[in-house]
């Protein structure tokens, strides 16, 4: 099951890998200052680009243009990079690998930035596989880094270097700012970037917000109703003289409220989801001259990664989703007229799923989960339930 698993989550990694991703209106200029109009295939970075590909026209061959031979490029209304060579403290992040000082530990590097704010003052970002870092200038100053840094102390507790802080009240003085302005302003890119703008019109100053115009991470919750289709395989005895006692397709259903949280990076194509979910399956058969009553209700927690292909401009797209399923049994069990009763606890699973959702509201999937063992630990009792779901889904916001 693992083995499955494992493999559906590297087929969506490589679809991802070789998804067609739109090629968009933008720009680069070159070391001799000269601008050129190209086309730029946007692929919504996560981590700042090094180089870029692009084309002169739809029909041109694809080209890349490397960080050394671009002094800027962007996609218009979408997104603007610069280059610039800083001093950036790239200290690890990492609880277990933090450093014992305080102070930014310098190195020198070539980056491209991504411009969030441009006016009287500037701000930059940059990510490279970890937590986002934040640059600024301002009329006065060159690009510099905007300092938080956590660190270990002689106890080995974590304490946190904000110097940023400072860095925001020496640089940022207008009358519509105040000290409690800086002093609760958290390290992330939206309460940056709303202090900038609050700055540059604070100073009279025209301001460039890139941040409202790159993709945003987004909340949404859905109703989700569904039928199950179990497979269900109930043996008694050891492995040589086992009876099977029931071997079907029943009927269940289900309904679950969804949370998804749409990635803002890829073009939001990526998506975590939780999903409680309540499903019961009940029914009554003869198996050996008696009556086995199954009565299987339980509360299941699917927690996934889903990733959307977007069809066309009116928010039709496809989607594929991984979910690992831990649940908890509501007064289930097995029961059989001339036997005791079997209780039923159920297990873990993992599940994969396809769908389609059409103008971000409504939603339909097929999702399958693979086989567990739902009975409690027992030497002569043994099952296997694999259950394929069909579920529609409307999003409430």
């Amino acid at each position: 099951m693992k083995k499955q698993f494992i493999l559906l989550l590297i087929t969506i990694i490589s679809i991802n890998g070789y998804s067609q991703i739109k090629y968009e209106k933008g720009y680069y200029i070159d070391n001799n200052d000269k601008k050129v109009d190209v086309l730029i295939k946007n692929i919504d970075w996560l981590n700042n680009p090094k180089e870029i590909q692009y084309k002169i026209d739809d029909s041109a061959e694809s080209e890349k243009i490397a960080i050394n031979s671009a002094k800027e490029f962007g996609i218009y209304g979408v997104s603007k990079y610069i280059r610039a060579k800083v001093s950036m403290d790239k200290s690890s992040n990492n609880t277990d690998n933090l450093s014992s000082s305080k102070d930014p530990e310098f190195k020198e590097e070539t980056v491209f930035l991504k411009v969030l704010i441009l006016g009287k003052a500037n701000l930059y970002a940059y990510q490279e596989n970890g937590p986002g870092r934040f640059f600024y200038s301002t009329e006065n100053s060159n690009i510099q880094q905007l300092i938080f840094k956590r660190y270990k102390t002689d106890g080995n507790k974590i304490a946190k270097n904000k110097a940023y802080k400072q860095q925001l009240f020496t640089n940022l003085k207008c009358q519509n700012i105040t000290l409690a302005d800086i002093e609760n302003i958290n390290y992330n890119e939206n309460e940056l970037s709303n202090l900038f703008v609050k700055y540059n019109e604070c100073e009279s100053a025209l301001s460039t917000d890139f941040n409202k115009q790159n993709t945003q991470q987004s909340f949404h919750l859905n109703i989700r109703p569904g039928i199950n289709v179990s497979s269900y395989d109930l043996k008694y005895g050891n492995q040589y003289t086992n009876q099977n006692f029931d071997k079907s397709f029943k009927l269940g259903y289900r309904i679950g409220v969804e949370a998804e949280v749409n990635l803002a990076f890829n073009k939001n194509k990526w998506a975590l989801f939780i999903e409680p979910t309540y499903q019961q399956l009940k029914y009554t058969k003869t198996v050996y001259n008696q009556n086995m009553t199954i009565d299987y209700k339980s509360i299941e927690l699917p927690l996934g990664i889903r990733y959307y292909f977007f069809l066309n401009k009116e928010s039709s797209k496809l989607f594929l989703n991984l979910s690992y399923t831990p649940q908890l049994t509501l007064n289930s069990g097995i029961t059989l007229e001339n036997n005791d009763d079997v209780k039923i606890e159920g297990s873990s699973y993992f599940a994969a799923g396809a769908g389609y959702k059409f103008k971000n509201k409504y939603m339909a999937e097929i999702r399958y989960g693979f086989d567990r063992e739902i009975l409690e630990s027992n030497l002569t009792w043994y099952s296997s339930l694999n259950t394929l779901s069909i579920i529609l889904g409307y999003r409430i916001f």
